[in-house]
């Protein structure tokens, strides 16, 4: 009979971050007075390389959703967003979620690149918020993307405000939209425009071409003395 203690079980090491129980030890709280910015950003540094973090606030790309160690990463990203609230004033978070709503509510599709960019900047903000705790479920984070459509998109706008599908859907509904606008390939108003001065053109020339020619019987004067002649 196999002895079960040949083979242990590996167990991964606890992640530094989870040993930290309370931020505000170990980092100091900015509030702009006694506690500067510069000597905070210097503090949180030192602490989340001490952590093992560090790449979750330098701009390190994050792995990518499929990769197995995704699951572990967003967890200890959520950490450090907490270290980071809870060693801000909460007179710093007021403006900051102010401004924030501002920017939510304001986005228009115009101001973006694509559909895909202004459904990702509109999730973001809602998330930001959220994490500051004002909340922005997903209801509307929907409302609002319809808020920030331009006329071209009003049926479907009203269609998901009636429907309030979930947010991918919506996104979906607003993108199928968009590449049904674009396949439609309007005609261009330099085109138009040169198609309606051609048609004008060709008209005066037919019309100027009946008059001046007496065998159309285009000339009333010609054929009124062809006629005065023809009686004498």
């Amino acid at each position: 009979m196999p002895d079960k203690s040949e083979n242990p079980a590996k167990t991964q090491p606890l992640h530094p971050a989870y040993t930290v129980t309370n931020i505000q030890h170990k980092v100091r709280v900015l509030d702009g007075k006694k506690v500067s910015y510069s000597s905070w950003v210097k503090l949180f540094q030192l602490h989340a390389e001490g952590y093992e973090v560090l790449s979750h606030i330098n701009g390190t790309d994050p792995p990518s959703k499929e990769d197995s160690s995704y699951a572990d990463w967003k967890k200890i990203d959520s950490i450090v967003l907490q270290w980071i609230y809870g060693t801000l004033d909460d007179d710093l978070l007021g403006p900051r979620v102010a401004a924030l709503e501002q920017q939510f509510v304001s986005l228009k599709l115009r101001d973006t690149a694509s559909i895909a960019d202004y459904c990702q900047r509109l999730k973001d903000l809602g998330t930001q918020l959220n994490d500051l705790d004002s909340k922005i479920d997903e209801q509307r984070l929907v409302l609002q993307m319809v808020r920030g459509l331009p006329a071209e998109y009003d049926v479907t706008g009203a269609l998901i405000i009636q429907q309030l599908p979930s947010w991918e859907d919506a996104c979906n509904m607003l993108q199928s939209d968009h590449d049904r606008q674009v396949a439609r390939e309007p005609v261009t108003p330099v085109v138009a425009a040169a198609v309606h001065d051609d048609n004008q053109q060709h008209g005066r020339r037919s019309y100027t071409n009946t008059r001046s020619d007496p065998s159309r019987g285009g000339s009333r004067g010609g054929n009124r003395r062809h006629g005065s002649g023809y009686r004498n």
